[in-house]
């Protein structure tokens, strides 16, 4: 099986590219956007030496069908989907704050939370709380955007006092993210999943707010498994989920958790393929769908084709 790992393409009118953590994004004259979804994996904020195959197609494909699906509810930056791992948009200015949003405790919140943090991005948190437990109202838990490194989390007021996003901007944003989660459980809801918690980005382009990048995916989001949540719960058992968690710990259980000094395990091919069949798991429970694999002969090939035609139109 063929994985995508890089690409390095140079199309008509390209003005940059920007090699992020698993997306290759190419600008297009002023405004245009080619964002190529690689079969690259990232955990601990840390790109992983082997890709996933399938992998980036899962995920262009679930978010491509999100953003349609809330289009009503905020702008996007969405304007086709030439290839199974592509999607083309505006061009937008980000905002340096990623809104993460939270209806369960669970995760690196519910690691703080153990280790005694009751306040978390400037939110309260009540005592007694449960690992998975569901959260009376969700929260949004904003992080910064690092463009290296990790992500921080920040507060509300800390955002507003640096200027990272002014006032009435940043309330819009909420309003926003709370709507988008909304959506999404719903959503999640009828194929027999919670949705977790999820992170938003959103930019700016000519004085209006567009939500950009993924949404809803496996790699932005934590799903479980709605069967059986409540008896798991009660009894203290790991739920049934599905995200990039397996993952990471997969990735703590072999001692990494992408500090200094510490080795990133072998990924086997077998491994590689255990983790390609996760995704493709993961997008037939969510979209409701069955996958059906692009042809990943030549996949450099097949996408700079997909793209030039599209941008010739």
């Amino acid at each position: 099986m063929e994985a995508l790992t890089k690409t390095n393409f140079n199309f008509p009118n390209q003005t940059n590219v920007y090699h992020g953590k698993v997306r290759d994004v190419y600008t297009i004259g002023k405004d245009t956007l080619v964002m190529i979804a690689t079969d690259r994996i990232s955990a601990f904020d840390i790109v992983l030496p082997k890709g996933i195959p399938y992998k980036g197609q899962v995920l262009n494909q679930i978010a491509s069908q999100f953003l349609d699906a809330t289009s009503d509810i905020v702008p996007n930056w969405k304007l086709d989907s030439p290839d199974p791992m592509v999607t083309v948009g505006h061009k937008c200015d980000p905002f340096k704050v990623e809104m993460v949003i939270r209806g369960y405790i669970t995760g690196s919140a519910w690691r703080d939370y153990k280790k005694g943090a009751r306040v978390i991005c400037g939110i309260q948190l009540a005592d007694g709380l449960r690992e998975n437990q569901k959260l009376e109202t969700p929260l949004i838990t904003p992080t910064t955007k690092a463009d290296e490194g990790h992500d921080e989390n920040i507060s509300k007021e800390e955002i507003i006092a640096q200027g990272l996003v002014s006032k009435d901007d940043y309330e819009l944003l909420e309003k926003y993210t709370f709507e988008l989660f909304k959506r999404g459980t719903e959503m999640a809801a009828q194929k027999g999943l919670i949705l977790v918690d999820t992170k938003y980005e959103f930019g700016k382009k000519d004085g209006k707010i567009y939500l950009i990048d993924e949404i809803h995916t496996p790699d932005s989001s934590r799903y479980f498994y709605s069967d059986g949540y409540l008896e798991r719960f009660k009894k203290g058992e790991e739920q049934k989920q599905l995200s990039k968690e397996f993952v990471r710990k997969w990735l703590m259980d072999n001692g990494f958790q992408g500090q200094e000094g510490q080795e990133i395990p072998e990924m086997t091919d077998e491994y590689c393929k255990s983790v390609s069949d996760r995704y493709i798991e993961l997008y037939e429970k969510i979209v409701g769908d069955k996958f059906e694999k692009a042809d990943a002969v030549n996949i450099l090939a097949r996408i700079e084709n997909n793209i030039t035609k599209y941008l010739e139109k």
